[in-house]
C-alpha cells in the first residue's frame, strides 16, 4: 500500500465511513489538533524524563488517542457498517483521567495563584501539550455545535488538559523547580 494516494490534493478528505469534505472544516480541525496533541505526547515520553507512572499514562493517553481521532472521524450518519468498526470514546476513560488527575494532585501543594508555564523542559512540553489539547477542544465544541460529535469527546478533551496541567507541577517539583507565580502589572 502506497503512502500517498492523491485524493486529497484538491483540499479534500475523507471521513470514516466515506463522506468527503473539505480539510478546513470543524471535525477535521478537530481530530488534526488531537493528531498533533499525540504527537506532541509522543516527544515528550521519548524524552525519557517522565517519572515511571508519568510515562506509563502518558503512553495510554496516546493509545486513548488514536480511538478519540477515530471518534472524532466518524460522523454519525456514518453507515452501520462504519459505526460499528470505530471504538468510541466512553465515560471509563474520563474516569480514569479523573482518578489520575486526583492521584497526582495529592502529591502537589495547593495552588493559590496563576503559575507561568515553563519549569523544566518535560514541565514546558506538558504545558505545550495542555494548550493543544485546549486548541482540539475548541474545534470539537466548534464541531459540535454544528455536527454533533460524542459528548465523551468533550469531556476526555476538558479532563486531558487538567492533567497535563497536573502532570506537569509534578514533573516540575519531581525536578525541584520551584513555580513561577504570575504577578500582574501594576
Amino acid at each position: 500500500m502506497k503512502i500517498y494516494t492523491k485524493h486529497g490534493d484538491s483540499g479534500e478528505t475523507s471521513l470514516f465511513g466515506g463522506q468527503r469534505v473539505t480539510k478546513h472544516v470543524a471535525r477535521v480541525e478537530a481530530y488534526g489538533s488531537v493528531d498533533e496533541l499525540n504527537a506532541v505526547l509522543g516527544e515528550i515520553v521519548s524524552l525519557g524524563l517522565l517519572p515511571d507512572n508519568l510515562a506509563t499514562m502518558c503512553q495510554q493517553i496516546q493509545s486513548d488517542l488514536f480511538v478519540l481521532g477515530a471518534d472524532l472521524a466518524t460522523p454519525e450518519q456514518a453507515s452501520d457498517t462504519a459505526q460499528a468498526k470505530v471504538q468510541r470514546v466512553a465515560q471509563k476513560e474520563i474516569e480514569t483521567v479523573e482518578s489520575w488527575i486526583d492521584t497526582l494532585d495529592e502529591e502537589l501543594p495547593p495552588l493559590k495563584t496563576f503559575i507561568l508555564p515553563g519549569g523544566s523542559v518535560t514541565g514546558a512540553k506538558l504545558h505545550i501539550a495542555r494548550t493543544v489539547c485546549r486548541r482540539a477542544e475548541r474545534a470539537a465544541v466548534q464541531c459540535h455545535g454544528i455536527d454533533p460529535l460524542n459528548p465523551h469527546c468533550l469531556a476526555y478533551l476538558n479532563r486531558l488538559s487538567d492533567f497535563f496541567f497536573v502532570a506537569a507541577r509534578v514533573v516540575n517539583q519531581s525536578a525541584g523547580i520551584t513555580e513561577t507565580p504570575w504577578r500582574p502589572n501594576k
